[in-house]
C-alpha cells in the first residue's frame, strides 16, 4: 500500500471516522481505521459494531493497491502536527511509514482482516432527503434523547416517512422535539410497519459527515439495521430496541394563552436565568404578564436573580417553572432572528413551543415544591 494525499483532505477524513471509535473496549482492534487504497481513492472505515462509516477520499495519487489498520488517535495527532500540504503513505509486512516534509513516522500494523466488515449501501429502493435538510432536523431533535435510560427506546431519534413528508422526533419523556420535512422516494420503498428509532451515536455521525457539497442523502431501513449514504460516506447502524412512547398524546392540541417571542432576546434571558441556579435549585419561575415577561430564579447556595424582558402580550398572567436548561437546548438550534410561538396552558401543564417550519417542541414544567 503506498499513496500521497492532501493533509488536511486526510485529517478531516480520519477525524470523521473518529467519530464511531471506541476510546474503551474490549475488543483493542476497535480502535483502529481500516485503511483501504484502491486505484484512485481511499477508503476509511471505523466501527464498534452498533455503529459504522465507511468515508471515501477521492482524488488520491495511488502508487500501490493495499489495506492497513491504523491507530486512529495516533494517526489524528500525527496528521495534525503537519504543516507540508501533503503526506505519504506507504506500508509494508509489519509497519507503515507516514512522511510529510521533514517528518516521519513508522508505526507497528495489525492485521486487517481482523476487522470487522461494514455493509455497503446496496439497497435498489430508499428514501431520498436534502442534504441540509436532514442535517438541521437532527440538530433540532437529538439533544431531546436520552441515552442513559433503558425505558422504552429513548437513546435515539425515531424516524417516520409516510408520503411526502419525513418526521424525526426525539424524547427523554421530560421534554419532546419533533420536526418535519419533504421528502421522495428510489424504487419502491415498501411502508413502515413499525417507525424504526436510530441511536443518537448514529444521528450524530450522520450529521458530522455532511458537507456543504452534499446535496441529497439516501435512507434505506431494514428489519434490524439502517444504512444513510451521503457523499463520501455511508453509515450503519443497528436499530434501538424496544418501543417508542406514543409521543402524540403528550402534544397539547389547545392552550390558554399564545405569544410570539423572537429567539435572541429569549435565550439571552434564559441563559441570564440559568446563572443562578445549582443541582438542587435548577428551576426557573417564567412569569408571563401583559406586556412583560420576568425570569426569576432563586437558590440557597447561589443566590436570586430576576431578568425581565418586554413582550407582546395581552392575556392573563400565567407563572410557570422551567428548567431552563430544556428551553435554552431548544433555542440554541434556532436562527437568532427566528420568530417562534409559546402556548400555554397553566403551571402544571405542558407547554408547546413551535415555529412557523414544522419544528414543535414540548416542555414539561418543573413542580412548585422543588
Amino acid at each position: 500500500m503506498k499513496f500521497t494525499c492532501n493533509c488536511s483532505v486526510l485529517s478531516h477524513a480520519f477525524q470523521t471516522v473518529s467519530g464511531v471509535v471506541p476510546n474503551r473496549t474490549p475488543k483493542e482492534i476497535l480502535k483502529n481505521v481500516k485503511l483501504e487504497v484502491s486505484e484512485d481513492e481511499i477508503a476509511l472505515v471505523g466501527t464498534d459494531q452498533e455503529v459504522g462509516i465507511r468515508y471515501v477520499v477521492k482524488g488520491v495519487d495511488a502508487a500501490e493497491a493495499g489495506t492497513v489498520l491504523l491507530p486512529t488517535a495516533r494517526i489524528i495527532a500525527i496528521l495534525r502536527e503537519f504543516r507540508e500540504e501533503a503526506v505519504m503513505m506507504e506500508s509494508s509486512a509489519e509497519t507503515v511509514r507516514i512522511k510529510s516534509g521533514h517528518s516521519e513516522f513508522e508505526l507497528p500494523l495489525e492485521d486487517p482482516a481482523e476487522f470487522p466488515a461494514i455493509a455497503e449501501f446496496d439497497a435498489e429502493s430508499y428514501l431520498k432527503v436534502d442534504a441540509a435538510t436532514i442535517q438541521q432536523m437532527i440538530r433540532r431533535t437529538i439533544f431531546a434523547t436520552d441515552t442513559e435510560s433503558t425505558r422504552y427506546a429513548l437513546g435515539g431519534v425515531q424516524l417516520k416517512a409516510e408520503g411526502d413528508e419525513l418526521q424525526l422526533v426525539a424524547t427523554d419523556s421530560r421534554r419532546l422535539a419533533l420536526t418535519t420535512a419533504n421528502c421522495s422516494y428510489h424504487g419502491e420503498v415498501a411502508p413502515m410497519e413499525s417507525p424504526p428509532v436510530i441511536p443518537a451515536k448514529a444521528m450524530s455521525m450522520i450529521e458530522r459527515s455532511l458537507s456543504d457539497d452534499d446535496t441529497e442523502v439516501h435512507i434505506a431501513v431494514r428489519d434490524n439495521d439502517i444504512l444513510i449514504r451521503s457523499g463520501a460516506s455511508t453509515i450503519y447502524s443497528r436499530l434501538v430496541e424496544g418501543r417508542f412512547p406514543n409521543y402524540e398524546a403528550v402534544i397539547p392540541r389547545e392552550s390558554g394563552a399564545s405569544l410570539q417571542l423572537v429567539v435572541d432576546p429569549f435565550y439571552s434571558a434564559v441563559r441570564q436565568a440559568q446563572i443562578v441556579t445549582d443541582q438542587e435549585s435548577r428551576g426557573v419561575d417564567f412569569n408571563f404578564a401583559p406586556g412583560l415577561l420576568s425570569l426569576d430564579s432563586r437558590a440557597a447556595s447561589v443566590g436570586q436573580s430576576r431578568v425581565e424582558m418586554p413582550i407582546s402580550y395581552e392575556g392573563e398572567e400565567i407563572s410557570i417553572t422551567f428548567d431552563p436548561r430544556f428551553v435554552g437546548e431548544f433555542l440554541r438550534v434556532l436562527e437568532p432572528e427566528k420568530q417562534i410561538t409559546v402556548e400555554l396552558t397553566d403551571a402544571e401543564s405542558a407547554a408547546l413551543l413551535k415555529t412557523d417550519d414544522g419544528y414543535l417542541y414540548v416542555i414539561m414544567p418543573l413542580s412548585r415544591d422543588r
